[in-house]
């Protein structure tokens, strides 16, 4: 009896935070939420990714995984590199981080390989391609407090908290198939000018940008600002998100496992 190959999932590259244990033991983490959206919604294998020069390349990266998740961190992306000084309001960074990923989103757009962005992840695309950053929302005239409640339960700090308005017929409306939706909010910065290539397509009631994607770019590249990851299963915005970006990702694995069959006829 004839056994067929088990088909395998295209790799997802987890972007990884560095934490410190016991304020002592540096390690690198990822949310288990991100997890179970990539492989349970998404349908890919979930790796998670050291993001750190000194141990990673862009180059290999793009060689060992399919597609990329870009995963919300406390650190901030550094205000260097999108001209600016560092102050105070900017708060923490992860400079290993920034060396990685700004690369990384950059030639994954040209290649046509796909990346979702969230939370920072998102704020690392916008910067990749040339947007500055508002250090926080929150203190800009009419502006709400986007950042997690620091008190509650997970639940109550991942709750839908706000109202994102999308472009009518844009790609966010036509794939999540309305104009308006109900997210929640975990963030502190935001996108104050946005690069030529970054379109806006999603705002906050506030006018805070909420989502985007890259103009002209080859791939999948749609990026929010809040954490669609959290109930990613069972949310009508979060899953046809994550379903997206694991048919970009099927479909770039195919293409990729076709290319040696095809050079060789």
């Amino acid at each position: 009896m004839k056994h067929e190959t088990p088909k395998r999932r295209p790799v997802v590259g987890i972007i990884g935070n560095q934490h410190l244990i016991n304020e002592t033991y540096l390690t690198h983490g990822g949310g288990v939420i991100n997890t179970e959206a990539v492989a349970q919604v998404a349908g890919c294998l979930p790796m998670l990714i050291a993001a750190d020069p000194r141990f990673v390349s862009v180059e290999e990266l793009m060689e060992v995984c399919d597609g990329f998740l870009l995963t919300g961190g406390r650190p901030n992306v550094h205000p260097e590199e999108y001209g600016e000084a560092e102050t105070e309001a900017h708060g923490e960074f992860d400079r290993a981080r920034d060396a990685i990923v700004l690369p990384l989103v950059r030639a994954c757009a040209e290649r046509g390989q796909p990346f979702f962005g969230i939370c920072r992840g998102f704020q690392e695309v916008a910067v990749a391609f040339g947007s500055t950053l508002h250090p926080e929302i929150r203190d800009l005239p009419g502006r709400d407090n986007h950042r997690m409640p620091p008190d509650g339960t997970l639940e109550e700090k991942f709750e839908l908290r706000h109202e994102v308005r999308f472009e009518t017929g844009g790609r966010f409306h036509r794939l999540v198939g309305a104009e308006a939706v109900m997210t929640n909010t975990l963030h502190g910065q935001g996108i104050c000018k946005a690069g030529p290539r970054v379109v806006i397509e999603g705002y906050a009631h506030d006018g805070t940008p909420e989502a985007i994607y890259i103009k002209d770019a080859k791939g999948f590249t749609m990026s929010v600002q809040w954490h669609p990851e959290w109930n990613a299963a069972n949310d009508p915005v979060s899953r046809p998100l994550f379903e997206a970006f694991g048919a970009a990702t099927h479909e770039w694995a195919e293409a990729k496992a076709a290319k040696p069959q095809l050079s060789s006829a």
